[in-house]
């Protein structure tokens, strides 16, 4: 049985996850700006979309520090959920280096939500980096929306490298990682903060040619 402070840790380092993770995304665009300062040829469309996405990673920093104050932060809002993906798109691309990677995202469908902003994008962000940091050189994202009675399906596929069948089993348990430098923490927090949201995220395959993750989520009726 867990003890409050065994959960506190938990939650500790699972925060701490996040924050590496933002932060990553801040850095990077700080560099950004020096190369752009330093060549003196600044294209100002970049260097807005650099600053943007510093200040959303930044908020998303403060309130993944706020979590520290409490075992159950959740700031509920109803959402455009077309909107919050292209945003996690946006932040994502940051880690695609200098990788040949396409990500595609099909918006013919749309809906309303409701969850936690930040909590919500963030996943969208992992998903989406775990995809990037799956393929080696070259490949394809995609990313599709369905709506269906009551709640909206987010498939996130990628053409990298296939998933072993051990780990496919037991992908969202604390600790487990595909890879030598991760942590174990990114879909283990992605599927509990989800849950907390009425969410849910599952492996739906991972073949050589594809790996396919889908969040389930309510729809926020009008």
């Amino acid at each position: 049985m867990h003890t409050q402070n065994d959960i506190l840790k938990s939650q500790a380092r699972c925060i701490s996850h996040e924050i590496r993770n933002q932060i990553s995304i801040c850095d990077v665009y700080c560099e950004i700006i020096r190369k752009h300062l330093e060549k003196n040829n600044v294209s100002i469309p970049s260097v807005d979309n650099a600053l943007n996405c510093i200040q959303k990673s930044a908020k998303m920093v403060n309130n993944s520090l706020l979590d520290l104050k409490s075992l159950s932060n959740y700031e509920y809002k109803t959402v455009d959920l077309n909107n919050l993906i292209l945003q996690g798109i946006e932040l994502s691309k940051v880690y695609v280096h200098e990788k040949e990677i396409e990500i595609l995202f099909n918006s013919s469908q749309n809906c309303l939500i409701s969850v936690d902003e930040n909590k919500f994008l963030a996943c969208i962000i992992n998903l989406i980096k775990n995809a990037i940091e799956a393929i080696e050189e070259k490949g394809l994202i995609k990313i599709e929306n369905g709506l269906f009675k009551n709640f909206a399906s987010i498939k996130i596929s990628n053409t990298g490298e296939k998933i072993p069948e051990e780990l496919a089993k037991n992908i969202f348990e604390e600790g487990l990682t595909t890879k030598s430098y991760g942590s174990g923490l990114g879909l283990f927090i992605c599927k509990n903060n989800l849950k907390s949201m009425n969410a849910d995220l599952n492996l739906i395959k991972s073949t050589e040619k594809s790996t396919e993750f889908e969040i389930t989520i309510p729809i926020k009726n009008s």
